[in-house]
């Protein structure tokens, strides 16, 4: 989340007048994230976020404000789209799509928790139950296509050794694309900022507009990366366990999946390392922006090549209880 298009206070004020929200009282730019535009607004009646879609139009909209009202509606912590008089989730504002949603408690967090990791687990675990059901369906476009032609416009900027680690990846994650894995809508960026705490306790999942259908083992590849990894690139073994405790509560893997989750951590660690690449070089301009260091998922990429069919075993080790 950062800001991209300014929005003046008149422009927010007409904006409110189509919602039963009371009178705008203050508003600020959101700076986290790297996709859409982003404010807290007070009004009389609470505190909400304002998003401006930068690159999705209004008949995507549905998709993603849809998804949020069903895993809402599905006792998931996530904020409820909020409709405007006439029923709509989204309207415009200065050009773009926009949407008002609840304004959940909680922080995210930078050092997670046992406890935290294992409730985390539990609910993308439940999420991953639930979301097969949802009735609108949408195609990952940060699969294997984009990282293709993402890989084509970052490679003549890298060096030599990065540019062949690179290379060699796509080639080996070629063989492992028509695999039969069970699938359902995915988050696909649960990051630690997407995730609100009050000590252990989640209280909100947040910033679902990369969400899509794809494999469900991916999504808990990209989040266990982000939520696991240690400062080297390794997993905590502890939180690693602790989250996939949580996460067995609710669903339990296949062996198929189970025998592919290595290749699912480094497609996970190649997705972002690719996107966090294109950010890098291809900057966009904005009010408030974050760029993140490519180096990271380099890194976390190459420790899951070194360990190999470790990272099953890792999983293995789930008889401690945490609380």
């Amino acid at each position: 989340m950062s800001v991209y298009t300014r929005v003046e206070h008149s422009q927010l004020e007409e904006f409110l007048t189509h919602y039963n929200l009371g009178h705008l009282v203050a508003y600020q730019g959101i700076n986290a994230g790297i996709v859409n535009t982003n404010y807290f607004v007070t009004t009389t009646t609470g505190k909400f976020v304002l998003t401006l879609f930068e690159h999705l139009n209004n008949d995507e909209l549905p998709y993603f404000l849809e998804l949020m009202a069903y895993l809402a509606e599905h006792g998931m912590p996530t904020a409820h789209p909020l409709a405007d008089q006439k029923g709509h989730y989204s309207r415009q504002l200065n050009g773009k799509p926009a949407a008002l949603v609840e304004c959940l408690c909680g922080k995210d967090v930078d050092m997670p928790t046992l406890a935290q990791c294992r409730a985390l687990g539990e609910s993308l675990g439940r999420l991953h139950t639930v979301s097969p059901h949802f009735h609108h369906d949408r195609a990952n476009e940060h699969g294997p296509h984009w990282w293709k032609i993402t890989a084509e416009r970052v490679l003549p900027f890298m060096e030599r050794d990065e540019a062949t680690l690179l290379q060699e990846e796509l080639h080996f994650q070629v063989s492992y694309q028509d695999l039969d894995l069970p699938r359902g809508v995915i988050h696909a960026d649960l990051f630690r900022d997407n995730a609100l705490f009050e000590g252990d306790k989640l209280c909100g999942i947040i910033d679902l507009y990369y969400a899509c259908n794809d494999v469900l083992i991916y999504d808990l590849a990209i989040t266990l990366n982000d939520w696991c990894s240690l400062p080297d690139g390794d997993l905590d073994e502890q939180r690693t366990q602790a989250m996939f405790q949580g996460y067995s509560d609710n669903r339990t893997l296949t062996p198929v999946e189970y025998q592919v989750w290595p290749v699912m951590l480094r497609a996970a660690a190649l997705r972002f390392w690719l996107s966090r690449l294109e950010d890098f070089y291809f900057p966009r301009p904005g009010e408030i922006t974050q760029i993140k260091d490519p180096t990271v998922f380099r890194q976390i990429l190459q420790v899951h090549i070194d360990a190999g069919e470790q990272r099953i075993v890792l999983l293995g080790q789930n008889n401690e209880t945490y609380t």
